[in-house]
């Protein structure tokens, strides 16, 4: 069902899908769709979005993704979605460790049932970067701490978490926006930390999740391995560091192409990420404009980008696991207090 795909991401602009949105959906056969707050209503209408998108593109597995990560970066909120403790507070949690994964898990499946039931499949977490002392705090308390070994049990249990409810996750942000000093959404980061300092840190956490069904670039040059060009457009990342050092093997997305760390023309932005191999290209905000030059520029989702994307859904074809919302939330509130 994904083979008359094309390799893009769209967003779109409202509460629903309005004519032009159709119509341009209908002709360019995004492989999905990426929801924000100004998307988000009510669960009927989110539900209505979603199954919208889907009949318009014919396939009704296909993706639509959301960053519900908790804390400041969560699309789905009050009053009608509680509001979910960023990754530090889990990591800041007293007791051992065991029993922050089993928190983190727990929550995980939470968040994720309430995406399986307005419809939405995919969600961008877990966030695997490693914040350095002197980073910008654009990662912060996204991170669920400081060292590359916990931070990637502590991501294995919410993909796990994620999975177990019927939702693939997205790690990001491949190969690590830690140590940037800079915001990409506003500009470009580099960084000057040897490749030895990397592979000691950033890349760590990714490489114990290298088994992940879909995975997010990083708009951040590292200049010791492409003082160039950042990941998301480097075939010397992607290819070296990303699928070669780090391992990964699932369907690799690039960040939003919309963000100021990029510049030129979308058609080019999109044409250097495929040309670098990543295999899908994210245009998140909904401007027509700018997705359509992306959505000309990409390819149909075929080859090793079409394996791996038949291969991420097959993570999620088993029914997902019961859960008592009440009974979960109950005992995820005493997990955190430390009385559980």
């Amino acid at each position: 069902m994904t083979k008359d795909a094309k390799a893009f991401i769209c967003g779109c602009k409202g509460l629903s899908l309005e004519p032009h949105e159709r119509e341009l959906i209908a002709r360019h056969r995004p492989w999905g769709l990426i929801l924000f707050k100004r998307n988000i209503g009510d669960p009927t209408q989110v539900a209505a979005l979603v199954t919208s998108f889907r009949e318009i593109v014919g396939r009704e597995d296909a993706p639509v993704l959301i960053d519900q990560e908790g804390g400041r970066v969560q699309r789905m909120g009050p009053p009608h979605w509680p509001a979910y403790p960023a990754a530090a507070r889990f990591g800041e949690m007293k007791g051992a460790n065991l029993q922050k994964f089993n928190a983190a898990l727990l929550n995980a499946r939470i968040m994720a049932a309430d995406l399986v039931a307005v419809g939405i499949n995919v969600n961008c977490t877990p966030v695997l970067d490693v914040p350095a002392p002197d980073s910008h705090n654009i990662v912060g308390d996204r991170a669920y701490g400081t060292d590359p070994v916990f931070v990637a049990a502590m991501g294995r249990a919410v993909a796990e978490g994620m999975l177990a409810q019927g939702v693939l996750p997205v790690v990001k942000h491949i190969p690590g926006h830690g140590r940037a000093k800079a915001d990409s959404h506003l500009e470009l980061p580099r960084v000057s930390a040897s490749r030895k300092e990397l592979e000691k840190t950033d890349f760590d956490s990714f490489g114990l999740n290298c088994g992940a069904p879909l995975g997010m670039t990083a708009h951040v040059v590292y200049e010791a391995i492409d003082p160039d060009r950042p990941a998301t457009t480097s075939p010397l990342v992607v290819e070296k560091i990303i699928r070669g050092h780090i391992g990964f093997r699932g369907l690799l997305m690039s960040d939003d192409l919309s963000m100021k760390a990029l510049s030129g023309d979308f058609g080019d932005r999109a044409r250097a990420v495929f040309a670098a191999g990543v295999d899908v290209a994210l245009h998140c905000n909904g401007d027509w404009a700018e997705t359509e030059p992306v959505a000309m520029a990409a390819p149909v989702l075929k080859g090793k980008s079409l394996k791996r994307a038949e291969r991420a859904f097959k993570y999620i074809q088993v029914l997902p696991a019961p859960l008592d919302l009440v009974d979960a939330r109950a005992r995820l509130h005493l997990m955190l207090a430390g009385t559980a």
